[in-house]
């Protein structure tokens, strides 16, 4: 089941927590900064996960905090090529993959719940409408409960 709500996805009690970015991302922007600024080491364990194990776009890499909070990395942008350059944008086949890569993940883990945001409308660039569907194709039929986040309000 998926619900639409407002509200600070930050703030959410869901049991995973996805969100999209590119490989190599510097998660200096968007919801990626707030999750850098909130859990210091997913941050140094992704940049250490896309130099050991160099992921391709459309994959997902789940990190776990100490305290038990699961973050979903899903990789919906094109990557940053140099030091310090900026992603690319995000695709509609990237999220496609990404999505799927997430459905796994769930159905795998058992996962109960999990909250999003309008993926990879802000920093990714792409069209909510074009994005909202893939979501209802891959996460709608979960027996987890989905919170999509599509109007932040401040926590």
């Amino acid at each position: 089941m998926i619900r639409y709500v407002s509200g600070d996805l930050l703030q959410s009690k869901a049991q995973l927590i996805a969100h999209g970015v590119a490989p190599n991302d510097n998660f200096h922007q968007g919801l990626a900064l707030a999750l850098r600024e909130n859990w210091p080491a997913l941050y140094k364990d992704f940049r250490h996960y896309c130099q050991t194990q160099h992921p391709k776009v459309g994959e997902c890499w789940v990190w776990a905090g100490a305290n038990g909070q699961r973050i979903a990395n899903l990789l919906t942008q094109e990557e940053a090529y140099g030091h310090g350059s900026k992603p690319g944008k995000a695709t509609i086949a990237n999220v496609n993959h990404a999505l799927r890569a997430l459905h796994k993940y769930i159905e795998s883990e058992g996962i109960t719940s999990v909250a999003l945001p309008k993926l990879a409308t802000g920093v990714g660039g792409l069209d909510w409408a074009h994005v909202k569907p893939l979501i209802e194709q891959h996460l709608g039929g979960l027996k987890a409960e989905v919170e999509v986040y599509e109007t932040y309000v401040p926590g």
